[in-house]
């Protein structure tokens, strides 16, 4: 029986467990002094089920981890120490365990964890083929150890199998020995070593069996379509991490989870993605993450490859704080509103947002205002040199390269007579320098201003008056900034678009440009200077994303605690594989 049944949703476990690597929490015993693999599969990636939620592999090189408890501010420097702590104590001293001794003369470089949806057999049918098991919406933990020393693990593994009292069942499945611990007070496991390499550790027999199935022919994640040619485009030298969601299991995982479920037919349509996969590396100022998503190869949907997103950077004033650009609004939102009925965490409902704009201008979204967007686009927060009673210091901008400039004009004009009939705004052309412009007057202090930068390009500004910084060009560009320039990758060029944020003005508290966040999360956003992300579209099936952490420095980290327990409670599995028949 499983003692800790998981019900997280799969964006949550996602985010912790990308959290986790890049300074959330991690385990203890992953530190050792062997360098990161690159350039082939991740640890295990033969024996793990093919319908596995996601992967996390992690290195096991001591440097590296070291490295990373130099990030940080004190604060977050304490609470990932703690982390750290609490994860060695829970599942190495816990169990008699102690890393340096008793598993670093062992493990290999590289150790992963594979996530799979628990499953029960599906009803009993005359059918001639076996119904699919059915998802429950709980999930599974499967650790992967490698092992590069069978010699000295054989040796360690009988040493603590010697000192320690706590009950093991054993158990065969299909002749591969299993170890299931039998302790009420404490998680139960379940083990096995595979091929004579593996160490495979999970929180569910079930996963166990399904790992064995995987090594004993069923499809492996190592057999994913396009797995190995995505890899191939992501690969460093020394990666830190390497991550992989299975994009269609994960979303049908999380619609179990989720208060709005998809549809059948919708999760049919998610079968065209394959995954989405990442390497994350460690550098001097920060984390760099390479990311790549791809479709099924036999996919009917594919993507137009049309990389054209450049000028917004040299549009945007030198000091904006955030800012996400595009290379094509009308296309981006087709396809985010043709996904989004698939999607159980999706942020915006394509047909709530159609409603809200008709019912508040009386403007069809799509053929009023998108159709026209077919260009380069933006949305900014940008700081304002003017203060005004009641406003925050800071105004938002939108640009958009217009398709149509003659149907733009029409469906703005509409606009300002919505404005001007139905919210008695008063409106009135006006002047920025030499730049032509209107200007929306509600009865409260609040600026929003419209306008063309040029015969192509429209803008609409609001909040704090900031349209003097950007018209009709800045004095000095956001590409200009070295916060910028060092923090959003270079790599993808051409590419479809940016995202930045410089993260101690957009949550300062003077300005408070993005929503407040709760105190512990606040902690951690303020370890991180800036983050830019730069995304490319590189084939009818492939597109890249490139990322970029610019994270604080801290004090040199000391030695962790000892363990807080030091007595043996259970022991280690024997090191045995494959009975003999």
């Amino acid at each position: 029986m499983i003692a800790d049944k998981q019900k997280t949703p799969l964006l949550i476990t996602v985010g912790t467990a990308v959290v986790f690597i890049l300074g959330g929490a991690a385990a203890y015993w992953f530190l050792t002094q062997r360098t990161g693999s690159s350039g082939e599969m991740p640890t295990g990636a033969n024996i793990i089920p093919q319908d596995a939620l996601m992967t996390v592999s992690v290195t096991t090189n001591e440097t590296q981890w070291e490295r990373l408890r130099e990030f940080g501010t004190p604060e977050t420097q304490a609470a990932f120490d703690q982390t750290l702590v609490s994860f060695r104590d829970r599942f190495l001293a816990t169990n008699g365990f102690n890393y340096q001794e008793d598993i670093q003369p062992w493990v290999g470089q590289e150790i992963t964890f594979a996530f799979l949806a628990q499953k029960t057999p599906a009803a009993a049918s005359d059918s001639p083929t076996p119904p699919p098991a059915v998802v429950t919406g709980d999930q599974s933990v499967v650790m992967i150890l490698p092992v590069a020393n069978p010699l000295r693990a054989k040796q360690v593994l009988d040493k603590q199998a010697s000192q320690n009292t706590t009950e093991w069942q054993k158990r065969e499945y299909k002749g591969i020995q299993v170890q299931e611990s039998r302790d009420p007070n404490a998680s139960s496991f379940s083990t096995a070593v595979l091929e004579g390499r593996f160490l495979v550790v999970s929180n569910d027999p079930q996963a166990i069996d399904r790992t064995i199935d995987t090594h004993k022919g069923t499809p492996s994640l190592a057999a994913t379509a396009g797995f190995g040619q995505a890899l191939n485009q992501i690969q460093t030298a020394s990666s830190f991490a390497r991550i992989f969601v299975n994009v269609p299991e994960a979303a049908a995982f999380a619609s179990t989870n989720s208060a709005r479920p998809v549809p059948p037919e919708e999760l049919a349509k998610l079968r065209q993605n394959q995954g989405i996969a990442a390497t994350v590396s460690l550098e001097s100022e920060g984390v760099r993450v390479r990311g790549i998503s791809w479709l099924n190869p036999k996919s009917e949907k594919q993507h137009l490859v049309d990389n054209s997103a450049n000028s917004m950077p040299s549009r945007l004033p030198v000091d904006t704080v955030m800012m996400v650009s595009g290379g094509n609004l009308q296309r981006l939102w087709q396809d985010y509103s043709q996904g989004a009925a698939a999607n159980p965490v999706a942020l915006i409902n394509p047909e709530q947002m159609r409603l809200a704009l008709s019912q508040t201008t009386g403007l069809n979204l799509d053929n009023d205002l998108l159709n026209w967007m077919g260009g380069e686009f933006s949305l900014s927060v940008v700081p304002s040199a003017q203060t005004t009673p009641g406003l925050l210091p800071l105004g938002f901008v939108f640009m958009v390269e217009a398709s149509d400039r003659r149907a733009a004009e029409k469906a703005l004009e509409r606009l300002d007579g919505v404005m001007s009939d139905k919210y008695k705004f008063k409106v009135e052309e006006g002047k920025v320098g030499n730049l032509a412009v209107v200007n929306w007057q509600p009865t409260f202090p609040l600026s929003i201003t419209r306008g063309w930068l040029d015969n192509q390009t429209a803008f609409l500004a609001v909040g704090a008056p900031i349209t003097e910084a950007f018209t009709p060009k800045p004095q000095s560009p956001l590409a200009a900034n070295p916060l910028y320039a060092s923090t959003v990758p270079t790599d993808l060029e051409p590419n479809n678009g940016h995202f930045y944020i410089d993260m101690n003005r957009a949550f300062n508290d003077q300005t408070l440009a993005l929503p407040i966040v709760p105190p512990n999360q606040q902690t951690w956003l303020k370890a991180i200077n800036s983050l830019g992300v730069t995304a490319a579209v590189t084939s009818a099936r492939t597109t890249r994303y490139d990322v970029f952490v610019n994270l604080k420095k801290g004090a040199k980290p000391t030695p962790l605690p000892p363990p807080a327990l030091e007595t043996p409670t259970s022991p280690v599995p024997e090191a045995e594989s494959e009975s003999t028949n």
